[in-house]
């Protein structure tokens, strides 16, 4: 295992569930929750955000030399869209923006009716652009533009119509895992 791999692992496995709640204040959670309502007042999507310090051990046991922390971290988004339910909503047009604050990661999964219009070059955009604010610790900068430009999509691609009322049917409030 090469050096910056040990670095990374050690990482993860300093951090615990505590780390997430010092680096989010309540207020900042808050204001996070309403951007969230803010945001699917206008489109018939549905954003989660999730934010996590470190993966668990049995993801990090899978590091080895064909599976480096970005595909762990990877897979770890999928995982939690899933167990998250994102995938469930009526439109197929769920998105989870997932934090992973040990290697200060932003990864978006959206489910197929939004994918289906949004190409996985413009998802890894986005994510890119958060990077110098995660790398600063500006994680609630980083997470306000992660869901601006989701809105941004969402609106586009599944704008609420005129006079609709919206069903909410995922919580607005980011998980904290």
């Amino acid at each position: 295992m090469n050096i910056k791999k040990l670095r990374s692992l050690i990482k993860h496995l300093w951090l615990d569930p505590s780390d997430v709640r010092r680096a989010l204040s309540p207020d900042m959670l808050q204001r996070l929750t309403s951007r969230v309502a803010a945001s699917e007042s206008q489109h018939t999507g549905q954003i989660r955000l999730c934010i996590e310090a470190s993966l668990p051990a049995s993801y990090l046991w899978r590091l080895n030399e064909r599976e480096n922390m970005q595909q762990l971290v990877q897979q770890r988004a999928l995982m939690l869209f899933g167990k998250l339910r994102v995938w469930d909503t009526a439109q197929n047009n769920g998105v989870l923006v997932y934090l992973q604050l040990a290697e200060k990661a932003l990864e978006i999964v959206a489910d197929r009716g939004l994918n289906a219009q949004v190409s996985q070059m413009q998802w890894q955009a986005i994510s890119q652009r958060m990077s110098a604010a995660f790398s600063e610790a500006r994680f609630e900068d980083g997470l306000t533009q992660a869901l601006e430009e989701v809105s941004a999509l969402l609106v586009a691609y599944f704008p609420l119509p005129a006079g609709a009322s919206r069903l909410d049917e995922l919580p607005d409030q980011p998980v904290l895992v």
